[in-house]
């Protein structure tokens, strides 16, 4: 657990490790000391994720509860800043890699890495505690619970995307600023929403967007939201344009579904799915319906007589290839069927391989 940053004696040897962002008179040593008692939950570990993680912790966020649902692929290093080739070796979750990288970057901060699935079952737990929420995701399902969640708890928290060399970040400030569903009402179609996958993405353009959530992060964090950007902030990398757009009349003069009318529908689990189609991935995430823990050596066993080749097994997962599609099932019983983007396919593969 991280040390409480308030302990006498222990306060001045603390504050040394971010001397030079208190000499920045607009923190200080009164905005870092909030900073050291704050505790975030960022959803997603990814390309934003990762970038944001780090930052923060270096900062000296006290604790930061890190969720995400994945594992690391050989593509996620040209971007996600926290993951190396060993990770892969050893077939760790996201979350789990992260945290250790960071510990040793910030023995000071608690990071808590928890892998799971975060949606409308979890995510108020998983927020509990919290002075801000974070968006490293990568899909508008999670960022519409995220926005939810945020809303009707009067929670702040910053949406960040980034496809190619451009990118979105707009911090959220529950009745002073719009939300995104004033700006998004509903999610664009699939064939409307380009993916890594298609349009691909720079890593610098990553860590601007990034930058952009975690300096706004800071600015909540340490007591000066009166210096929140509200503007919807567009990033184009690679011609070296940044435009704030205010949005601020989509939440004054609007009509707002969650903001306004207080309808929190992906929140209370009337809108969104029980699979999910992975962002650039040729993947699907299968949820399972009944709750409990995964053993995870019957599993493997099951797999044992389909797969092709090894069945990879670690107290996180259980991996394997069959036939043309990759099975990874992870404690709490999703699985990821990776050689499809087709709901039904996966279904199938998890009610014949894993079980119903």
């Amino acid at each position: 657990m991280a040390n409480d940053p308030l302990q006498p004696g222990a306060t001045a040897d603390r504050l040394a490790r971010y001397s030079r962002q208190t000499l920045f008179p607009e923190i200080g040593e009164a905005g870092q000391l909030e900073l050291l008692a704050s505790r975030v939950t960022l959803v997603g570990c990814g390309a934003l994720g990762t970038v944001l993680a780090n930052t923060l912790v270096r900062a000296g966020v006290g604790h930061l509860r890190i969720c995400d649902r994945d594992y690391i692929e050989r593509n996620n290093l040209q971007r996600q800043v926290l993951f190396d080739e060993d990770d892969i070796a050893e077939n760790l979750p996201k979350v789990e890699a992260a945290a250790r990288k960071l510990r040793r970057i910030n023995s000071d901060v608690e990071v808590d890495p928890i892998v799971v699935d975060v949606n409308h079952t979890n995510i108020e737990r998983l927020a509990d505690g919290a002075d801000l929420l974070l968006d490293g995701t990568d899909n508008f399902e999670t960022r519409f619970l995220i926005n939810d969640l945020a809303i009707k708890t009067s929670l702040p928290w910053i949406y960040g995307a980034v496809i190619g060399a451009t990118g979105l970040c707009m911090p959220v400030i529950p009745g002073e600023t719009a939300c995104l569903r004033c700006v998004f009402e509903d999610a664009p179609p699939p064939e409307m929403n380009p993916t890594c996958d298609t349009a691909g993405v720079l890593g610098p353009a990553v860590n601007m967007v990034a930058s952009a959530q975690a300096i706004e992060a800071i600015k909540i964090l340490a007591g000066r939201s009166d210096a929140v950007n509200r503007s919807l902030m567009n990033i184009d990398a690679w011609s070296g344009r940044v435009t704030n757009l205010n949005v601020q009349s989509s939440y004054e003069n609007g009509n707002c579904p969650c903001c306004k009318q207080r309808r929190f529908e992906y929140l209370d689990g009337s809108a969104g799915s029980g699979t999910t189609t992975l962002c650039g991935r040729n993947a699907v995430q299968i949820n399972r319906s009944a709750a409990g823990v995964v053993d995870f050596n019957a599993v493997a066993d099951k797999l044992r007589a389909v797969a092709d080749g090894e069945v990879r097994q670690n107290k996180f997962m259980v991996r394997c290839a069959v036939g043309e599609y990759d099975i990874t099932v992870f404690a709490d019983g999703r699985a990821i069927v990776k050689g499809t983007t087709d709901p039904d396919v996966a279904r199938t593969l998890y009610a014949k391989y894993i079980g119903a």
